[in-house]
């Protein structure tokens, strides 16, 4: 379990603020997020963004009204200190410019987790949210955790490889980022390669792919580092163990009638 935040007032729980859309499945999005942050001891505040639809044969989404989104932020830090905040879906450009500006001046750790598509490849986003990322959350972010194909669209470059991964993660600290840990899963082969950059340098993290794999991965890394933070954990001790949080979900993971698989929240009961 994560130790409370020094200086955490009494009776007062680490807090820490999703943006994010929801997923009627609870697979991922908010519902990853909140489980993730009451598995590691921290309390979890929602903004939500968006509302989809996803179901085998279709998805869809609603996009809530920017200046509601940035009306639920300002709610959330009037209501109680926020530690740490993270990003998931942010659909179209305007929803990324009302997030900068509600969390302008914000102290927070910032995880921003760019999703754009879902595991099967369907649009979460306008085709100019990327650009509206690297301009307006990128320099507010103290860690940015794209999949491989999220850190290409957002770095202007073909991700494909190690080396390009890494080279990816170098141009999203240049961007403004404080970090970038960028994701292999979406890469062939049985190891999966993760790379953080950040001011000590380059790490490479490579652990045996588990079986199919699970929706919800990305949610629960990027939660788990938030509530890392938030609680005032290094960030290189916070990237290790929630690899090892994401690791524990897909060894438990669940299985849905249709046959996919769920990141389990209950697998992170262990932490």
């Amino acid at each position: 379990m994560i130790a409370p935040a020094a200086g955490a007032r009494g009776g007062e729980p680490v807090a820490v603020l999703t943006i994010a859309g929801s997923d009627p499945s609870g697979a991922a999005g908010i519902a990853q997020d909140l489980a993730t942050f009451h598995a590691l001891g921290v309390f979890g505040m929602v903004a939500v963004s968006a509302v989809t639809v996803q179901t085998p044969a279709r998805v869809s989404w609603e996009s809530v009204a920017p200046a509601v989104l940035a009306e639920q932020i300002a709610a959330a830090f009037g209501s109680m200190d926020v530690a740490a905040v993270k990003t998931g879906m942010l659909p179209t450009a305007a929803h990324v410019r009302a997030v900068s500006a509600a969390l302008a001046g914000s102290r927070a750790p910032l995880v921003l987790d760019p999703v754009l598509a879902t595991s099967s490849g369907f649009p979460l986003a306008d085709e100019d949210v990327p650009a509206a990322l690297a301009e307006h959350l990128l320099p507010l972010a103290t860690l940015v955790t794209p999949n491989t194909e999220e850190a290409g669209r957002l770095a202007g470059i073909d991700v494909a490889s190690v080396a390009e991964m890494t080279e990816a993660a170098a141009r999203l600290r240049a961007a403004g980022a404080g970090a970038a840990l960028v994701t292999g899963g979406h890469l062939d082969g049985a190891t999966i390669t993760d790379v953080l950059a950040d001011e000590a340098g380059v790490r490479q993290y490579d652990a045996p792919r588990l079986g199919p794999g699970a929706r919800g991965t990305g949610c629960v890394l990027s939660a788990a580092i938030a509530a890392a933070l938030a609680t005032g954990e290094d960030l290189r001790a916070g990237v290790t163990r929630a690899r090892a949080i994401v690791r524990q979900g897909l060894e438990q993971a669940l299985r849905t009638r249709a046959g996919s698989g769920v990141t389990n929240p209950a697998g992170l009961r262990h932490f």
